[in-house]
């Protein structure tokens, strides 16, 4: 039969070579089933757009049955959870600028006695609006808790103060973002996914790429060990996670005016740490893999849950408890912390090491595993 004829039977024996190949390779077929598992697991059961119980500051200085029964209704409501008591207004912006709560209510002595009288007193709810999805709703629904929280004491005498209007004036300060602009919360959480995704893709090339190309034999005939190797394959892209810092913070300032009011010293210096950490992830998976293919569907296989569960497209505490647990392992969850707490909040070294040091943990992991791996490649 001529070649050019279309055959029946040399076509079925192209497709079963496909399904023998495809049986070999269990790690690109194990990556066909898992990506796209791992999306419907994330996005059915862990993404939320309105997230619930998000934890609240009060600092009360006053102890009427007014007040205690809106601490009462913020607590029993879906979208707040009282989670600190404060007797300071220093434990309080201490607590929202490290990110601890996402609000701060306010209730001022006299309180009870002025709202008796009429006076309209001030309820104030302060918010960290650095993320402005995850408080909107919130923030939006405030006005009726507290509503509902006081019409059973505004009855018998007390009913005059229960009209359609509110008898406190509820005022809202949103810190950090007071214009609720979208862009200060993802242009500095891009500078972390940015790194992310190309900082391990281009390292978790770097071993099966001298692998194909016959130049590892070579390499590992040299009295280099393991740690030397992977350290001299990172160093080279150190600096190419720096120029990415640099371009994206000048992109930021001068194309969407992120502001900056804290140190940008602060952010490249600890940088550096985040950035070897994604160089580590790189190294390790391009030990663990075969060839190229292979290390870069690794790559994607974590970037994936990287940047969902990390609170950059979505909010973080809208998630269930299961997915937080999972985002707090991954380093870029952190990371958006810290960069968007020094840029927007002003942070210093003291506020940011809680976010640094699971930075530190998890390359440490890293290095551990890339260290054993490529020590396998030895034998």
């Amino acid at each position: 039969m001529s070649p050019r004829t279309f055959s029946l039977a040399r076509f079925w024996a192209v497709v079963v070579k496909e399904f023998v190949q495809m049986r070999r390779d269990r790690t690109t077929l194990a990556m066909m089933l898992g990506i796209p598992l791992t999306q419907l697991i994330l996005f059915g059961f862990a993404i939320n757009a309105d997230p619930r119980h998000l934890p609240t500051a009060v600092l009360s200085g006053d102890n009427s049955t007014f007040s205690r029964s809106i601490v009462s209704g913020i607590q029993t409501s879906s979208y707040f959870k009282v989670t600190h008591e404060v007797n300071s207004r220093a434990e309080a912006n201490q607590l929202i600028q490290k990110g601890d709560v996402q609000f701060v209510l306010t209730i001022p002595e006299l309180f009870g006695r002025k709202l008796i009288r009429g006076e309209y007193p001030v309820l104030l709810l302060e918010v960290d609006a650095t993320d402005p999805s995850a408080t909107s709703r919130a923030v939006g629904s405030f006005s009726k808790i507290v509503r509902n929280a006081l019409e059973p004491d505004l009855k018998g005498p007390l009913a005059h103060l229960a009209p359609t209007d509110l008898p406190v004036d509820i005022r809202v300060h949103a810190q950090y973002n007071p214009e609720a602009i979208s862009q200060y919360n993802i242009v500095p959480g891009l500078m972390g996914v940015i790194l992310t995704l190309t900082l391990v893709i281009i390292t978790g090339l770097a071993i099966t790429r001298e692998s194909e190309r016959g130049t590892m034999e070579s390499l590992l005939s040299t009295p280099v060990n393991p740690l030397e190797v992977m350290l001299g394959k990172i160093l080279p892209y150190i600096l190419v996670g720096y120029v990415q810092i640099l371009l994206i913070f000048v992109a930021s300032r001068f194309f969407f005016q992120i502001p900056l009011r804290g140190s940008l010293s602060l952010v490249l210096v600890l940088s550096l740490l985040f950035i070897a950490a994604n160089l580590t992830v790189g190294i390790t998976f391009s030990s663990m893999a075969n060839n190229q293919l292979q290390a870069m569907q690794l790559s994607i296989f974590f970037f994936l849950p990287s940047l969902l569960l990390s609170g950059f497209m979505f909010p973080f505490r809208g998630m269930p408890f299961w997915a937080q647990c999972l985002g707090e392992g991954l380093p870029l969850t952190h990371y958006l912390r810290f960069v968007r707490g020094v840029l927007l909040k002003g942070n210093g070294l003291t506020e940011s090491l809680p976010h640094i040091w699971p930075i530190v943990l998890f390359w440490v992991v890293m290095v551990l595993i890339g260290f054993k791996f490529y020590r396998r490649t030895l034998d």
